[in-house]
């Protein structure tokens, strides 16, 4: 990480820099997966139905995806870590807002505001990875940048659920301003300075960044597959917590407990990312994945207890993982002189597909049940393991 570094005394600066951008993105995820637990608690604060208190979850993730087409070009522009700095603060003041919400309708909004603000986080800390760390190593440091945002999203799930049941959901959006604020405190006291006019004057302009990544065929085909893997992932991933507590009438700190596996396993994924990929390589690891997550999520839907929830948690996010790293690595490599915004659009593939998986999910909960938002990953999961698996080998 080199180019992290400060000329004085380059291996500490590396390692607060990226220290840095790994808290910013423990923020963003826990602030994007605390509504996951908070579904129940906010359909009956607001007297409404879980169905349409999703929309919490979905309108943030709709903004995430789509502010990414601003965020990439920015990052590319005028510094990547100054952006993110600035996402981060206006997060906290966001939070804040959704601390005093009077209705379910504004709640919403504000969540697609939180959303517009947290989508300069993570995509832009991966570019930034991938500016300063060479392909060879760079799915090793990408995953303890993953294990900062796994961590974000185990306790933004966890935490939204023992709140839920104990201080009240208020309290939860209480911790995430506290969180955001002080990360975005600790960023802006190492920012660089801004790029000169001559730097800025260098950069294409925002519609020639976008036009390079779409013309490019691999690029265009790892979009695709992250929208695919949103869609059916992320969007059986978010009712996990309503389907344990709805369908075995768990609590929501325990369902919120269970669902801290599916991050477990991607923990255990990223502590052996090295060995995992030197001994399947890319296109087996996508196999791999695909697999795992249709057993997990096939298990979720079927199982005559909740018990079964555990390993089934845990299948999952090790095979999500191992799928969803594969083509992050690719992502920061798809267009490399326009990497800011590769990763934005590829964040923005992602977060789209999980909009359209949770809205439909969400449309067909009340009257199919929980257990239906997690029969497309069966079918769909594996096959997209498989496409990718044969795009990868033909491509080399």
């Amino acid at each position: 990480m080199s180019n992290l570094s400060s000329r004085d005394n380059p291996e500490p600066a590396a390692s607060r820099q990226f220290l840095m951008v790994a808290c910013a993105g423990f923020a963003s995820m826990a602030g994007m997966r605390l509504c996951d637990t908070l579904l129940p608690a906010l359909a009956r604060s607001f007297d409404a139905g879980v169905g349409e208190a999703a929309g919490a979850v979905s309108m943030f993730a709709i903004a995430y995806g789509i502010l990414q087409l601003v965020y990439g070009p920015l990052g590319d522009r005028y510094g990547k870590r100054r952006v993110i700095c600035l996402a981060v603060a206006v997060s906290a003041f966001i939070n804040l807002a959704l601390t005093f919400s009077p209705s379910l309708s504004i709640l919403t909004s504000l969540r697609f505001m939180a959303g517009a603000a947290a989508a300069g986080i993570v995509p832009l800390s991966m570019a930034h990875i991938g500016d300063s760390v060479p392909y060879a190593q760079r799915q090793q440091v990408l995953a303890k940048f993953l294990t900062a945002t796994i961590m974000g999203m185990i306790c933004g799930q966890w935490a939204g659920g023992i709140l839920a049941d104990t201080l009240g959901w208020r309290a939860a959006f209480v911790l995430l301003t506290l969180l955001f604020g002080t990360v975005a405190a600790s960023m802006a006291r190492s920012l660089p300075p801004a790029p000169g006019a001559a730097g800025q004057a260098e950069r294409k302009g925002y519609g020639a960044q976008l036009m390079v990544v779409m013309r490019t065929p691999w690029a265009r085909r790892i979009l695709l597959a992250a929208l695919i893997e949103g869609c059916v992932a992320y969007g059986a991933f978010v009712f996990i917590p309503v389907h344990l507590h709805e369908r075995f009438g768990l609590s929501l700190t325990m369902a919120g407990g269970v669902v801290v596996l599916y991050g477990l396993g991607g923990l255990g994924y990223a502590m052996g990312a090295r060995r995992i990929v030197s001994r399947l390589g890319e296109p087996r690891m996508v196999l791999c994945g695909g697999a795992l997550m249709a057993t997990g999520f096939g298990t979720l839907a079927f199982a005559p207890s909740w018990m079964w929830s555990i390993p089934a948690c845990a299948l999952a996010g090790f095979g999500f993982y191992m799928m969803h790293n594969t083509l992050q690595a690719n992502a920061t490599q798809m267009v490399a002189q326009a990497r800011g915004t590769a990763v934005s659009l590829f964040a923005c593939s992602l977060f789209l597909g999980q909009s359209i998986g949770v809205g439909i999910v969400a449309q067909l909960l009340d009257s199919l049940g929980t257990s239906a938002a997690f029969i497309p990953g069966m079918v769909v999961l594996p096959l997209l393991g498989l496409w990718l698996a044969w795009s990868i080998r033909h491509r080399r």
